[in-house]
């Protein structure tokens, strides 16, 4: 079953350009992913330091990969320092 999957990424000011350059990195590097349909990543009219991500994975195996993968676990680096909260992670199915 597909795994349809937003996140809200929210960079701290200071941090925005190098937060950025992480996202843009981990987007290049999914679209390689076999298992992976849809990975976009979208910045706030409003906020320029929120990121959203719109994903689609075949399943949740692919899923689950994808959070092992080197530039996955770089990312988890930065959220303690740089980004202003935790990633709010939301999964879903289409009904």
């Amino acid at each position: 079953m597909k795994i349809y999957l937003t996140a809200i990424i929210k960079a701290k000011k200071e941090y925005r350009t190098e937060v950025l350059e992480v996202l843009q990195n981990m987007v290049k590097e999914t679209q390689k992913e076999e298992a992976n349909e849809l990975y976009s990543l979208h910045q706030s009219i409003e906020d320029k330091n929120q990121f959203v991500f719109y994903e689609i994975w075949e399943n949740e195996e692919g899923l689950a990969q994808h959070n092992q993968q080197p530039y996955i676990q770089s990312f988890g680096a930065l959220v303690d320092e740089k980004l202003q909260q935790q990633p709010q992670i939301y999964l879903a199915n289409i009904i």
